[in-house]
C-alpha cells in the first residue's frame, strides 16, 4: 500500500508540472503522434510501387534490322518494342542511338535500357544455337542498386517472353506445313484410286485378250486341217483337171480366192506388227509399275494397304506380260501358215489355169461339202476371235490410259521434300537471351544500400550532436558579439563531433566493412562536407523552433530517406516524393556518395556536393540570425546530456 502511495504522489507533481506549463501538453501530443507520422511517412513511400512502375523511365532501342525466313519477313524488335509499349509497364522512351542511351543511364535520367540489336532476328528467329538473339539490357547499379535489380528480373522475365512467343510463332509454321501435308496425302489417296480403277479395267481387257488369243488359235488349227485336206484332194485331181479346162472355174473366181489368201497373210503381218506394240508397250509399263513398287515400298507416307496393292499390280503386270508374249508367239505361227496358205492358193489358181482340161476329172476328187463348211466355220471361228481380240486390246488402251494418268496424278500429288524445322532443339527452344551490361558496379547488396544509410547515419549524427549542447543557451560575456561570432563559436564544439563521425564512419565503410571506394579523397571530402550541413540544417532548425526543432529534424530524416530512393527508386514513391526530392538535401548527398563510391553517374559527384554546401551556409548564415539567445552566467551552464 505505501508503495501504490508513493508512485501515485510522483505522478501527481508530475502532472501538476504539465498543468503549469500548457506548452507542455502540447509537447506531449507531439510526441503521442510522433510515431505514427514516422511511420505513416515511412509506409506511405513504399505502399504500393508496382502502381507506379510506369513512372520509371526506361529507354529502349530498336535497331533490329528484320530477317526474310521461308518467305516470310520477321522483325521480332519491332514486335518486342510495341509489346511493352503497349503494356505501360514502365515509362519507355524511344531513342534513336544506343551510345545516347547507355550515356542517359549512367547519369541518371532513365533507370535502365533495353537496346535490340541489329541481328537480333536473324540470329533469333531460326534458332541454331541457344540465345543467339542477344538482348541488351543496360543498367547502372551504383545509381541505383534496386533499380538494377528491376532491370534484371525485367530481363529474365522479357526474355521469358520473347521465347515463348517464337515458340508460338514456329508451332503455327509447323501445323501449317502438317496441314499442307495432309492435302498432299489426299490428293496421293485421290491418285491411288484413280491408279486401282485403271488396274481393274486392264484386268478386265487383259483377259478379254487372253481368251480371244485362245479362240484365234483354235480356229486357226481347224483352219489348218480343212486347208491340209482341201489341198490333198486337188493334188489326187491334177491329172483330171486337164480334161477339164472348158469347164475350169472362172478366172474372176480364182483372182478372188487369191487376193483374199494375201489379203490374210497381209492381215496376219499387220497383226503380228500390233502383238510386237502391244508387247512392247507391255514392257513399259511393266517397268513403270516396277519403278512405282519400289518408292512405295521406300516412301514412309504411304501406308502398308498401298505398297500391298502395289505388289499385286505388279505381279499382275508380268503375268499380263507373260500372256501377251505367248499369244505373239501364236500369232506368228498363224502368220506363217496364212504365208503359206497364200503361197498355196497362188499355186492353186496357177495350176487351175493350166488345169482348163482336166476339171471335170477333178470334181469326182473335190472334198466332200462338210469338209467345206467346216472350213467356213474354222474361218468364221477365227474372225470372231480377231474381233473379241481387237475388243479387248481397246479395253487394254483404256485402262493404260487410266493408269497413267492416275499415275500422273499421284506423281504430282507426291511432295517433293518435306519441311522440317531448322536450328538445333536447344536453339529452337531457347533462341533470345537478355544479356546484363551494369555500369559502375556494385559488390553486393549492403554496397548497393550504403549510399542512402551514410547520409541517414550522417543526418542521424549531427542531430545526436546537437542534443550534446544547450543550442539557444550563450554566455552572458557573448552578448555584444556579431551574430555570426556567436553561432559559429557554438557549434564549434558540434562540429568536431560531426567531422570525428565523418572519419570513424569512412574507415568503417572502408575498412571494417572492406567496400571498395571508386575515389576516396572525394568520398571523404563527401562524407565531411555532407555532415557538417546537416548539422547547419539540424541547429537551423533548433535556433528556430527550439527543442521542438530536433524532433522536427528526426521526423524531416524519415521524409528524406524516402524521398531520395533509400528503400526503392524515388518514380516507384508516388508523385508527392518524386516532386519534393529535388529540393531536398539528402537526395544530392546520396547522388554524390554513389558518384564517389562507385564511379555512379559519370563519377561526377562536384555538382551535387556544391548543392549541398550552399544548402549548409545558406542554414548557417540563417541560424545567425533566427531565433533569440538565452544569456547565463558561466557558472551557471550545464551540460545538455546528463550521465
Amino acid at each position: 500500500m505505501k508503495l501504490i502511495n508513493e508512485i501515485a504522489y510522483v505522478a501527481k507533481q508530475e502532472l501538476k508540472v504539465l498543468v503549469r506549463h500548457p506548452k507542455m501538453l502540447l509537447a506531449v501530443l507531439v510526441v503521442a503522434v510522433l510515431p505514427s507520422v514516422y511511420a505513416s511517412i515511412y509506409l506511405t513511400s513504399v505502399w504500393d510501387p508496382t502502381s507506379h512502375t510506369n513512372a520509371l523511365r526506361v529507354a529502349v532501342v530498336n535497331l533490329d534490322d528484320g530477317v526474310e525466313y521461308k518467305d516470310h519477313m520477321f522483325n521480332i524488335g519491332s514486335q518486342v518494342i510495341t509489346r511493352l509499349e503497349r503494356s505501360a509497364r514502365f515509362g519507355y522512351v524511344t531513342y534513336e542511338h544506343a551510345e545516347d542511351a547507355r550515356q542517359d543511364v549512367r547519369m541518371g535520367k532513365v533507370a535502365f535500357a533495353l537496346i535490340v540489336p541489329k541481328d537480333f532476328s536473324s540470329n533469333a528467329i531460326p534458332g541454331a544455337m541457344p540465345g543467339g538473339g542477344k538482348l541488351v539490357i543496360y543498367a547502372s547499379e551504383g545509381n541505383n542498386y534496386q533499380t538494377a535489380v528491376i532491370a534484371k528480373q525485367f530481363a529474365n522475365e522479357l526474355g521469358h517472353e520473347v521465347n515463348e512467343s517464337l515458340n508460338e510463332r514456329r508451332w503455327a509454321m509447323v501445323l501449317t506445313n502438317a496441314a499442307g501435308s495432309q492435302r498432299s496425302v489426299d490428293q496421293l489417296r485421290a491418285g491411288v484410286n484413280s491408279l486401282r480403277e485403271g488396274a481393274m479395267e486392264l484386268n478386265t481387257g487383259a483377259l478379254q485378250a487372253a481368251n480371244a488369243g485362245r479362240a484365234l488359235s483354235n480356229g486357226s488349227v481347224k483352219l489348218h486341217s480343212g486347208v491340209g485336206q482341201f489341198t490333198d484332194g486337188f493334188k489326187q485331181l491334177s491329172n483330171g483337171l486337164r480334161t477339164l479346162d472348158s469347164k475350169r472355174p472362172r478366172n474372176s473366181d480364182l483372182n478372188a480366192l487369191k487376193s483374199g489368201a494375201d489379203a490374210l497373210a497381209a492381215g496376219h503381218v499387220d497383226l503380228g506388227r500390233g502383238m510386237d506394240e502391244l508387247q512392247g508397250g507391255s514392257h513399259k509399263l511393266l517397268e513403270g509399275v516396277m519403278a512405282f513398287k519400289t518408292e512405295a515400298d521406300d516412301s514412309l507416307l504411304l501406308p502398308t494397304r498401298v505398297k500391298e496393292g502395289a505388289g499385286q499390280l505388279a505381279s499382275g503386270m508380268n503375268q499380263l506380260d507373260d500372256g501377251i508374249r505367248d499369244a505373239s508367239e501364236g500369232q506368228k505361227k498363224l502368220s506363217d501358215g496364212a504365208n503359206r496358205v497364200a503361197a498355196g492358193v497362188g499355186t492353186l489358181t496357177n495350176g487351175m489355169r493350166s488345169m482348163s482340161g482336166a476339171i471335170r476329172q477333178a470334181v469326182t476328187k473335190l472334198p466332200e461339202d462338210s469338209q467345206l463348211d467346216e472350213l467356213d466355220a474354222g474361218s468364221n471361228q477365227l474372225s470372231n476371235g480377231a474381233g473379241a481380240l481387237s475388243e479387248g486390246l481397246q479395253k487394254l488402251k483404256t485402262g493404260t490410259q487410266a493408269l497413267s494418268g492416275g499415275l500422273d496424278l499421284l506423281a504430282h500429288s507426291l511432295p517433293a521434300s518435306i519441311e522440317t524445322p531448322e536450328g538445333s532443339p536447344e536453339g529452337l527452344a531457347n533462341s533470345v537471351k537478355p544479356i546484363i551490361e551494369v555500369d559502375a558496379v556494385v559488390g553486393n547488396s549492403g554496397s548497393g544500400f550504403a549510399p542512402n544509410v551514410i547520409p541517414a547515419a550522417l543526418w542521424l549524427g549531427a542531430g545526436v550532436a546537437a542534443f550534446l549542447i544547450h543550442i539557444r543557451v550563450m554566455p552572458r560575456h557573448a552578448k555584444r558579439f556579431s551574430p555570426p561570432a556567436k553561432f559559429i563559436g557554438k557549434i564549434a564544439m558540434p562540429a568536431i563531433v560531426v567531422l570525428m563521425q565523418a572519419l570513424v564512419l569512412g574507415l568503417t565503410v572502408l575498412w571494417g566493412l572492406k567496400v571498395r571506394i571508386f575515389d576516396p579523397a572525394a568520398f571523404a571530402l563527401c562524407l565531411t562536407v555532407a555532415g557538417l550541413s546537416f548539422l547547419m540544417i539540424v541547429m537551423l532548425l533548433t535556433r528556430a523552433l527550439g527543442d521542438a526543432g530536433k524532433v522536427f529534424a528526426m521526423v524531416f530524416l524519415a521524409v528524406q530517406l524516402s524521398a531520395s530512393g533509400g528503400v526503392l527508386p524515388v518514380e516507384l514513391s508516388g508523385g508527392l516524393y518524386e516532386i519534393i526530392s529535388p529540393w531536398l538535401p539528402m537526395t544530392w548527398v546520396v547522388r554524390a556518395v554513389k558518384a564517389a563510391m562507385f564511379g555512379a553517374y559519370g563519377g561526377a559527384w562536384q555538382s551535387p556536393m556544391l548543392l549541398v554546401t550552399a544548402c549548409g551556409l545558406i542554414s548557417m548564415l540563417l541560424a545567425c540570425w533566427i531565433g533569440r539567445w538565452r544569456y547565463l552566467h558561466p557558472a551557471q551552464m550545464q551540460p545538455a546530456v546528463g550521465l
